[in-house]
C-alpha cells in the first residue's frame, strides 16, 4: 500500500501478513486526537499478565498501526509517521507525564507482585484509569516473524515509537526518531538487525532492549545486533529539524536527559547473544545493562561506542532483585560481558561507571579494555568516605546509589572482571579514588590510568580477594591474595 505526499489524518491501522506500506517523500500517516477528531483508537484487548509490566508494555491493539501474528510485513519510508494524538501515558490519574515526574515504571509493579483479580474478557478498568479510544504506540508488534522497517522518519511516537514483542526475524535500518517517550523498545524478540538508525529520545530510552513477562512466559532476547546508530536526548522536536537544543534540564526522574542504549528494566526472560557496535551517544545517558526480574544476561560484546556530555553513568551493570514476575522467580545473572574501545567525555561526576550485583548473587566474567573516560570531578574527601547502599530491589538507575565514593569505578559483587588499558580522569580536581571494589573475587588491572591529586589513593580495596595491578602509572606491580581494607 503506497501513500503519496499529503498527511493521512488516522486511527488505527491494523497491519496484515505479505502487505508492505510505502511512505513516499512528503507523506506523513498523522495520528488523529481523539478529543479533537470523531473517532477513537482501538481498544486494549485484555491480558491477565498486565501487572507484571507497565501498561503500554502489555498492550498493543491501542496504537496507530498495529499487527499481531503477522508474517512478511514491512513498513518503508522515507516518509514520516506523527504521533500528534498519541497520550504517552498509560492509565491513571495523571493525564501526562511532565518534566520532573516519575516514570510510570518507577512506580508500576512491585516485588514479587502477584495478580489477585487478572484482567479478563469483559473486565473494566476504573473511570480514572481508562485508556478507552486512546492511542499510546506509534507501531505496535506481537508474536510477528519477518518483518522490516526501513528508511521512515517518527516524529512524537506516545509512550513507543515501537514496541515489539515475541517478533522474530525483525530488521529495522535507517530509521529516523524524535520522540516524547521511548524510541525502539524490542521485547522478547529474537534475531534482531538494528542498523543505521538515529534516536532522539529526552524523556525516555532510545534504544531498549526488554523480556518483559506481557506473553504470559519468560522468552529471552537473542541474536541481537545494533550497529551503526546514535541515541540522544535533544529537546523533543529539534533533532528531527535540525536544530538540537539542549534547553530541557529534567527527564521523568530528575536525572537529566535520557537517550542511551540499555537492556531493561524488564529483564524476566534475560538477554543473550547481544553485539553492540559503533554507536554514538550525545547529551544522554549511558550504556546500561540491568536485569533485576530474574532473567539471565549472557554473552554480550559492546564496542566501538563514544559518549559525550553524559548525565549519568557512562557504563551501568547492575543485577538486582526487583523481582516484578510470578512467585519464586530465583534471582538472574549476568556473565560474560566484554566491553571495548569506549571514548567518553563531559561524564557527570557523582556516578563514575558502575558494575554492581548484590549480596549472594554476583556478576561474573566482565572484560572492559581499551576505555577512556574523562568525568567532569570535583568530589570531596566526603564523597570519598559515603557508605554506598545496596537498595537490592530498587529500579535501577545510576543515581538510586547516590554520590559514589570512587570518580572511576564503583565495583561490587563481582566475580572476574578484567580492566585493560582503561584511563580514567577529570575535568575538575576529584580528591575520591579512581577505582573502589568492595566484596569482589578475581580482580585483574593491568596498563590502568588515573588521575590523581596528592596522596589520594587510586584504589580502595574492601573485602576483595585475588587483585591483581601490573604495568600501571603510579603503582608498584601488585598481587593480594587477600585484602580486608586497603588503599593503593
Amino acid at each position: 500500500m503506497r501513500f503519496p505526499a499529503g498527511a493521512y489524518l488516522c486511527f488505527s491501522i491494523r497491519l496484515k501478513s505479505d502487505i508492505s506500506l510505502y511512505l513516499d517523500a512528503g507523506a506523513t500517516i498523522l495520528a488523529a486526537d481523539p478529543a479533537e477528531t470523531k473517532g477513537a483508537y482501538d481498544l486494549a484487548e485484555p491480558n491477565e499478565w498486565d501487572m507484571y509490566q507497565d501498561f503500554g508494555h502489555s498492550h498493543w491493539q491501542n496504537s496507530l498501526i498495529w499487527g499481531i501474528g503477522l508474517h512478511d510485513v514491512s513498513i518503508l519510508g522515507p516518509g514520516m509517521i506523527y504521533g500528534k494524538g498519541l497520550t504517552r501515558r498509560g492509565p491513571g490519574p495523571r493525564a501526562e507525564v511532565r518534566p520532573g515526574d516519575s516514570p510510570v515504571s518507577l512506580g508500576g509493579g512491585r516485588p514479587g507482585a502477584q495478580a489477585q483479580t487478572p484482567l479478563g474478557e469483559g473486565a473494566q478498568r476504573a473511570q480514572n484509569n481508562s485508556m478507552d479510544g486512546q492511542g499510546n504506540k506509534a507501531i505496535a508488534l506481537k508474536l510477528c516473524r519477518n518483518v522490516t522497517l526501513r528508511d521512515i522518519s517518527i516524529l512524537m511516537g506516545g509512550h513507543f515509537a515501537l514496541v515489539a514483542t515475541g517478533v522474530d526475524n525483525l530488521t529495522i535500518d535507517n530509521v529516523k526518531i524524535d520522540t516524547n517517550r521511548d524510541g525502539l523498545d524490542i521485547d522478547s524478540c529474537r534475531n534482531v538487525r538494528i542498523s543505521n538508525c538515529s534516536v532522539n529520545s529526552p524523556n525516555d530510552d532510545g534504544v531498549c532492549l526488554k523480556s518483559s513477562f506481557a506473553l504470559g512466559y519468560a522468552r529471552a532476547v537473542e541474536n541481537v545486533t545494533i550497529i551503526n546508530c546514535q541515541v540522544s536526548g535533544y529537546d523533543p522536536g529539534t533533532f528531527l529539524d535540525g536544530t538540537f537544543k539542549r534547553t530541557q534540564k529534567q527527564a521523568p526522574d530528575r536525572d537529566g536527559p535520557t537517550g542511551r542504549i540499555k537492556f531493561g528494566t524488564e529483564s524476566n526472560g534475560g538477554f543473550k547473544n547481544i553485539t553492540i557496535s559503533n554507536c554514538a551517544f550525545d547529551h544522554c545517558r549511558g550504556f546500561a545493562i540491568e536485569t533485576v526480574d530474574g532473567g539471565i544476561i549472557e554473552d554480550i560484546n559492546a564496542s566501538n561506542l563514544t559518549m559525550r556530555d553524559v548525565t549519568t553513568a557512562p557504563i551501568f551493570l547492575r543485577l538486582g532483585s526487583r523481582m516484578r514476575g510470578p512467585k519464586d522467580t530465583p534471582v538472574g545473572a549476568i556473565r560474560r560481558v566484554n566491553i571495548s574501545n569506549i571514548v567518553v567525555s563531559d561524564a557527570e561526576a557523582k556516578f563514575a561507571s558502575i558494575i554492581s550485583g548484590i549480596p549472594g548473587h554476583d556478576i561474573e566474567d566482565v572484560h572492559l579494555s581499551n576505555i577512556h573516560i574523562v568525568y567532569r570531578g570535583g568530589g570531596s574527601r566526603e564523597d570519598a568516605a559515603i557508605e554506598t547502599p545496596e537498595r537490592e530491589s530498587s529500579y535501577p538507575e545510576p543515581s538510586m546509589f547516590g554520590t559514589i565514593p570512587a570518580y572511576g569505578f564503583f565495583i561490587r559483587h563481582v566475580k572476574g572482571i578484567e580492566l585493560n588499558n582503561v584511563e580514567v580522569s577529570y575535568m575538575k580536581v576529584d580528591l575520591r579514588p579512581a577505582f573502589a571494589l568492595i566484596d569482589v573475587k578475581g580482580a585483574d588491572f593491568k596498563n590502568v590510568k588515573a588521575q590523581r591529586v596528592a596522596n589520594a589513593p587510586i584504589f580502595t580495596l574492601k573485602n576483595v580477594e585475588d587483585f591483581g595491578v601490573w604495568q600501571s602509572k603510579g603503582l608498584s606491580d601488585t598481587r593480594l591474595e587477600k585484602v580486608a581494607d586497603k588503599k593503593l
